[in-house]
C-alpha cells in the first residue's frame, strides 16, 4: 500500500514531581494535557478507570530493528523490536495502560507513565474488559536485580489485587524467591498450591498468572496461619512458609530468612 500518511499529537504528557508518585502505581505520576481543540474528545472519559494511552517517542532511533533489554539483564538475547516493547522501532509508538484518578478540563491525571516531560500523545482509548488476557505467553524479561524484581511484582500485585495487606506483602516476596529459583513463574509447567488467606492466595494467583483449569496449575486451601505456598515443576518441589505476617516496612527492608524458611527444589 503505497501514499503519505500523518499524525497529529492530541496532547502531550506532562510529568509529575516524583514525591507525588509511588512504587505501587496507584497515585498518578503524570499528566495528560489534551489540547483545546481536541477538548471536546474527553466528554464522559471519567466514567472509565484505566485508559491506553498512546504516545509518539519523538527521542527514539527510527532505524533500530534488534535490541539488547541490558537494563534488565545483561545476560538476555536481542530481541526484535517487534517482539518487545522498545522504544526505539521504525515508528515509535508508545503504550501504556493508565490508571485514571481524576480529570480536571482538559487534564487527564493518571499513573504508570514513564515517558518523558513533553512527549506527544496520539491517542486516547478506554480499557476494555475483553482487552484482558489472564494468562499469557511472553519471553522472560526479568530484571536481573533483586530489588527491581520486587518492585516489579509488587506493582504487579497491587493491580491484580487492589490493595496493600499483609497477604499481599508476603505473597509477592514468595513469588520473588521462587522467580529467582525456578525462573519465570507464569510458565504453564509450574504448579502452585497456597495455603493460607484469600489475599496470599490471590497475589499468587495474579502474579503465577496460575489457573484452576486449560492448564490446571492452581490450588487453594484456606488456613488461619502466616501462609505457605508449594511450587511444582516437573515433580521438583519448593515450599516456602512465612514465618508471620509481615507489614508495609517490613516487606522492603528485612531479608527472607526473617520472613520465609524454605529449602532448595527436590523430587517429591
Amino acid at each position: 500500500m503505497s501514499g503519505k500518511y500523518s499524525i497529529k499529537p492530541i496532547g502531550e504528557i506532562k510529568r509529575l514531581n516524583n514525591k507525588q508518585s509511588d512504587v505501587s502505581g496507584l497515585t498518578p505520576n503524570a499528566i495528560v494535557e489534551v489540547f483545546p481543540e481536541y477538548s471536546e474528545a474527553i466528554l464522559t472519559v471519567e466514567q472509565n478507570s484505566h485508559l491506553w494511552i498512546l504516545t509518539w517517542f519523538h527521542l527514539a532511533n527510527r532505524d533500530t530493528l534488534i535490541v539488547k533489554p541490558s537494563r534488565n539483564n545483561p545476560a538476555l538475547p536481542s530481541f526484535g523490536v517487534f517482539g518487545i516493547r522498545a522504544p526505539d522501532r521504525p515508528n515509535p509508538i508508545g503504550m501504556y495502560l493508565v490508571q485514571l484518578v481524576k480529570v480536571e478540563n482538559n487534564l487527564l491525571y493518571v499513573t504508570n507513565i514513564d515517558a518523558v516531560d513533553g512527549t506527544p500523545v496520539i491517542d486516547i482509548k478506554p480499557y476494555y474488559e475483553n482487552d484482558i488476557v489472564f494468562s499469557p505467553r511472553t519471553p522472560n524479561i526479568k530484571p536481573v536485580y533483586r530489588e527491581k524484581l520486587i518492585k516489579l511484582f509488587f506493582k504487579q500485585a497491587i493491580a491484580h489485587h487492589q490493595e496493600e495487606c499483609p497477604g499481599l506483602f508476603m505473597g509477592v516476596r514468595m513469588a520473588v524467591l521462587a522467580e529467582e529459583i525456578f525462573g519465570h513463574i507464569n510458565s504453564p509447567e509450574l504448579g502452585l498450591l497456597v495455603e493460607g488467606s484469600p489475599c496470599l492466595a490471590d497475589t499468587l494467583q495474579g502474579l503465577s498468572r496460575a489457573r484452576l483449569a486449560n492448564p490446571s496449575r492452581f490450588r487453594f486451601e484456606y488456613s488461619p496461619s502466616p501462609g505457605q505456598s508449594t511450587w511444582n515443576r516437573k515433580g521438583e518441589l519448593l515450599k516456602i512458609s512465612a514465618l508471620r505476617q509481615i507489614n508495609h516496612k517490613e516487606f522492603w527492608e528485612l531479608p527472607d530468612h526473617e520472613i520465609m524458611k524454605y529449602s532448595l527444589p527436590q523430587r517429591s
